[in-house]
């Protein structure tokens, strides 16, 4: 069943997705005001489609953009919403730990299709992640069919990075760098990986931790997440035509 907030119009709801081998999952959905606009496929940190990753995607629906936030662990257990301590953290690692990652961009891969399938997209579709999800949405850039890929502090993107030569969608990077799960020198290689591709941008943010993004997190940092978001925006809208 959709819902719609009365202040902002946007619409939200859970649907189901056909994945490549013929099972279903959800994904989480908010459309825009106008109930249609370029797509976002959103992809989550380790922690589940939990509370903030569907308001990252009301906050883009709010942007104009058609959003979903497919469940990338509903092969392992559906439906995982998590917090940030304690045992939730020791679950959410296990869960990625338990993520084959060429089963989950075949899965994104149907969501994409899924998405500029509906009637509710009408523009480019640009993968955006965060954490887990910042490699994927890499990854989705490579192998999913995405238009544009957007990486938030994206650790253990490295190990990807012989690839990048094969990427031909613009892509942008987000990382903190006082982030003690991606080292600095990570960040070099990320940027020299892509020196000459003009497509291929890659920022970092002064005294962000990982996670700076996420306001329900001690991590957060409201400067960095602004920026970063305005970037991103700022992005896709150059790369919409």
């Amino acid at each position: 069943m959709s819902q719609s907030d009365s202040q902002t119009n946007i619409k939200t709801e859970w649907i189901e997705i056909t994945a490549e081998d013929g099972k279903t999952f959800k994904a989480y959905q908010a459309l825009p005001h106008k109930g249609k606009g370029p797509g976002i496929v959103l992809i989550q940190e380790i922690f589940g489609v939990n509370g903030h990753m569907r308001g990252v995607a009301e906050q883009y629906a709010m942007d104009g953009y058609a959003v979903i936030v497919p469940d990338m662990f509903w092969r392992d257990e559906p439906g995982v919403e998590l917090g940030y301590d304690g045992d939730d953290w020791k679950a959410a690692v296990a869960h990625k730990q338990a993520l084959d990652y060429p089963t989950a961009i075949s899965d994104l891969r149907a969501a994409t299709k899924a998405l500029r399938a509906s009637p509710a997209c009408d523009g480019p579709i640009a993968s955006v992640g965060y954490c887990m999800g910042g490699v994927l949405s890499y990854l989705c850039g490579l192998d999913a069919g995405v238009d544009a890929a957007i990486c938030y502090y994206a650790g253990g993107v490295t190990e990807f990075l012989p690839r990048a030569d094969e990427l031909k969608v613009p892509a942008q990077f987000h990382f903190g760098a006082e982030d003690d799960h991606i080292p600095l020198e990570h960040v070099e290689q990320t940027r020299q990986a892509f020196t000459g591709n003009k497509d291929v941008e890659v920022h970092l943010y002064g005294g962000a931790e990982h996670g700076f993004n996420c306001w329900a997190r001690a991590s957060y940092n409201q400067h960095a997440s602004a920026l970063a978001h305005g970037r991103t925006l700022t992005f896709l809208a150059s790369h919409s035509e």
